[in-house]
């Protein structure tokens, strides 16, 4: 996936869901700890195989995700 290297989409890890570096640790958890008001030092003890860039990329991927787009609807 082009700006997005650390992020991974297998459907053999994790049902599919986009995870850091292959590993079984999906955006979702990343995101949703730094939500629940976990740092990044707290993530990073609790998953040491991840890195700081990790839980960077997740967000950013996070926000890319949640983008709207707007279309425009004939109106006949």
């Amino acid at each position: 996936m082009e700006g997005f290297p650390r992020i991974t989409l297998d459907p053999e890890v994790m049902g599919g869901k986009p995870c850091i570096r292959g590993l079984r640790v999906t955006v979702s958890t990343v995101v949703g700890l730094l939500a629940g008001g976990k740092s990044h030092d707290d993530i990073l003890r609790a998953y040491p195989y991840l890195e700081s860039d990790d839980i960077l990329e997740a967000l950013a991927y996070a926000a890319w995700r949640a983008e709207e787009s707007e279309l425009s609807l004939a109106i006949s």
